[in-house]
């Protein structure tokens, strides 16, 4: 059989890493979704929790590259689309990327010796023909979209932070990293030695879940290993 080709709906260099150190080699085209846009309509039916917020977002950039490939992006189209989205939830506020430096800096001074969860949404979308050949989703763990041939799950893993100091903070917000990752801080990157204890799936907190993602294909009869890249 040959390999499922893979479609990553994301930007981020350490979610595509983490795929092709586990044996995946994806496409990957970015979304355009207006983020805050999609939760503002996602609230107007009630309250979101941050597990439901980030698989909200993970939807919807997974829909708007589906639709851009099948609006003549991509020939051939990919046989599945990827998105994902991670947020940290720290005393129930939920924390995306931080809007600037000094924005990083207090949450970190707001972040260090303590424990937030880091939630990463999942969704997946089966763009094969025989993709109704679906396995029955009422396992636990993925939930059925209101799409035929979609689904999602979200990982959420506890995250302690060591106390660091200020002069740490200083320094590491100094490098820029905290800036353009959710929560303001890596586990796989330069934020590593801030990160005292993770209690859960780590891949998750690096921003995709392969657990989580072996679970989704399964859910949509796809073997993990038929993602394998031919060596």
């Amino acid at each position: 059989m040959s390999t499922l080709s893979l479609l990553l709906a994301s930007a981020s260099p350490a979610r595509l890493t983490t795929l092709r150190a586990a044996g995946v080699e994806p496409e990957v085209l970015v979304s355009g979704v207006d983020e805050p846009a999609v939760l503002d309509a996602a609230r107007a039916d009630g309250p979101l929790s941050p597990a439901d917020a980030v698989l909200v977002l993970a939807r919807a950039k997974a829909r708007d590259v589906v639709g851009r490939v099948r609006g003549g992006g991509k020939d051939p189209a990919p046989d599945l689309v990827l998105g994902c989205d991670s947020m940290l939830e720290l005393d129930g506020e939920v924390l995306g990327k931080p809007a600037s430096p000094g924005e990083a800096r207090d949450r970190w001074r707001a972040m260090r010796g303590r424990t937030g969860v880091l939630h990463t949404g999942h969704w997946l979308v089966d763009l094969r023909d025989d993709g109704d050949r679906a396995r029955d989703l009422a396992a636990p763990g993925p939930v059925p979209g209101d799409r035929p041939h979609e689904l999602g799950e979200t990982s959420s893993t506890s995250v302690t932070f060591a106390d660091v100091t200020d002069a740490e903070i200083d320094a590491y917000v100094a490098t820029g990293e905290p800036l353009h990752v959710a929560g303001a801080f890596t586990i796989d990157g330069l934020g590593g030695a801030f990160v005292e204890r993770v209690d859960g799936d780590h891949h998750g907190v690096v921003g995709l879940s392969l657990p989580t993602l072996r679970r989704l294909l399964l859910a949509r009869g796809v073997v993990w290993t038929d993602l394998w890249s031919a060596s």
